[in-house]
């Protein structure tokens, strides 16, 4: 039996969770490096001291845990700043990912899906054998991150931070298109791991 890794990246709001949600439901196994992202920086974890060290305390909250609002606003209206935490950061999601991966291919496991929103933009194509972009219109993108609650400065500035969803989409081997209802998500999975 013959493991397939796939990658599967998209635009921030463009339905990345509901995809991993439904991938779990469908028994496929699935890793999300922003859940990662969210246990390396918790509190007592190195991360989290490097993150103090380079940006200072008033990141950190009095609980000792991250001000993940406070950072997000440095860092996605600064790239100097964002290049600093992703050089911290980076290193050790894709440590933590690549250990599941090799638990998969132990366990003799299929095929196996690694959630990553920067795949292209930190060239992580090689670590892959399929590369999946699930996409939407951008009005639908700037709708969805309005209902999280975010400003317009702050959706327009996450955007701008990553590759446009065209050149990803291109750059894809097959793309979900994320407009519909949670059954037509799921009859594009299908065709992608079944047909």
């Amino acid at each position: 039996m013959n493991f397939r890794l796939y990658g599967l990246t998209g635009g921030v709001g463009m339905g990345k969770s509901t995809i991993s949600t439904l991938l779990k439901e469908m028994g496929i196994e699935c890793v999300d490096s922003d859940d990662l992202a969210r246990s390396v920086v918790g509190p007592g974890k190195p991360a989290l001291e490097r993150i103090r060290n380079e940006f200072g305390d008033e990141y950190i909250r009095p609980q000792g845990v991250l001000d993940r609002s406070k950072l997000a606003s440095l860092v996605f209206e600064n790239e100097e700043q964002r290049n600093k935490l992703e050089r911290i950061l980076h290193p050790m999601i894709r440590n933590l990912w690549q250990e599941e991966v090799r638990q998969w291919r132990s366990d003799k496991i299929e095929k196996g899906v690694v959630i990553i929103p920067l795949l292209f933009e930190v060239s992580l194509e090689v670590e892959f054998d399929r590369i999946i972009c699930i996409a939407s219109t951008v009005e639908t993108q700037r709708e969805r991150l309005k209902l999280r609650g975010w400003k317009t400065d702050q959706i327009s500035s996450r955007i701008k931070s990553q590759m446009s969803i065209i050149k990803k989409m291109e750059r894809s081997d097959c793309v979900i298109w994320n407009e519909g209802s949670i059954e037509n998500l799921k009859r594009q999975l299908d065709r992608i791991f079944y047909d």
